[in-house]
């Protein structure tokens, strides 16, 4: 049985995986674009694509996955063809996949390509935004021939998220700044996933407006721009790399967070990943802004 990463590695995982997701241009396939067979046997090469195709009732189907692809348990025991930064090829071959699912613009490009000179089946899918999850779910069911379940699972995640889109609406707004490291300081901007979830839980990311996906920032600048709020994401309840973080802002009094006692810890497994789970992320950062506007 495969076990999960050791804590200490995984906010470089979740570090690198922020820094991917939504990012680039879209370079997703049709579906059928090659066959309307249902695929039998498939490889996903990110963790958040194991866990889609899962969703979409089609698990039985999964022959290997990256490191890291550890939701649900079943996920555990699949056969390993590399992680982020190195794939097995002689394994993929010996596996031999109908398909291999691909992170569009987290799978770097000469990798698809690569794959692509080895005659195998791609499809790249997008985490760009928090609708592409249901996109997903349905691109997957249709690669399947699970349709039925993949867009019940679609329609669910579909209704969970429009409730949590009214529950949010009108809510007073509060400035936030969403740490994803402490060492170096780096934040998300709007063109982010998570940049998204902040404003549906009716906060102001303080640094929306910068140009990368998930730029360094100074200490200073987080001074200077005065969020209402600071959350961070952790890896586990007992995550000290997270807490620590996070409990360094406390001796800047000047910014209102830390004034108000409005430091925040989300659970970053669900809010990095761009799978169903993200929901429970964002119910996390919705109830953490809840409790800022209480506190303010």
């Amino acid at each position: 049985m495969r076990h999960p990463m050791h804590p200490r590695r995984w906010p470089l995982l979740v570090i690198l995986a922020l820094m991917l997701v939504g990012c680039g241009a879209d370079r997703a396939q049709d579906p059928g674009d090659k066959t309307n067979q249902p695929v039998g046997r498939i490889i996903t090469l990110a963790p958040h694509l194991t866990e889609l195709v899962y969703s979409a009732g089609a698990g039985n189907r999964l022959i290997g996955a990256v490191e890291y692809s550890d939701f649900p348990a079943a996920a555990l025991e699949l056969p390993r063809i590399g992680d982020a930064f190195r794939l097995d090829y002689e394994a993929i071959v010996e596996l031999d996949p109908d398909l291999i699912l691909a992170w569009e613009s987290g799978t770097p490009i000469e990798v698809i390509e690569r794959l692509e000179q080895l005659d195998f089946r791609v499809v790249a899918l997008g985490a760009g935004s928090l609708n592409r999850v249901a996109d997903n779910l349905r691109a997957i069911g249709q690669l399947t021939g699970t349709q039925q379940y993949a867009n019940a699972a679609a329609e669910k995640y579909e209704r969970s998220l429009h409730d949590i889109r009214q529950e949010a609406a009108g809510l007073a707004p509060v400035t936030v700044f969403y740490q994803v490291s402490a060492r170096p300081v780096l934040t998300i901007s709007s063109r982010h996933v998570i940049g998204e979830a902040i404003e549906l839980c009716g906060g102001i990311n303080v640094f929306a407006g910068l140009p990368e996906l998930t730029p360094s920032v100074s200490p200073e600048a987080v001074i200077d721009a005065a969020p209402e709020a600071i959350i961070a994401g952790r890896f586990t309840d007992n995550d000290s790399s997270a807490a620590d973080g996070l409990a360094a802002w406390r001796q800047w009094k000047s910014i209102p967070a830390v004034r108000k006692g409005n430091l925040y810890l989300v659970d970053a497994n669900l809010i990095a990943r761009s799978s169903v789970r993200v929901l429970g992320g964002v119910r996390e950062l919705c109830a953490g802004l809840a409790r800022a506007r209480e506190q303010l």
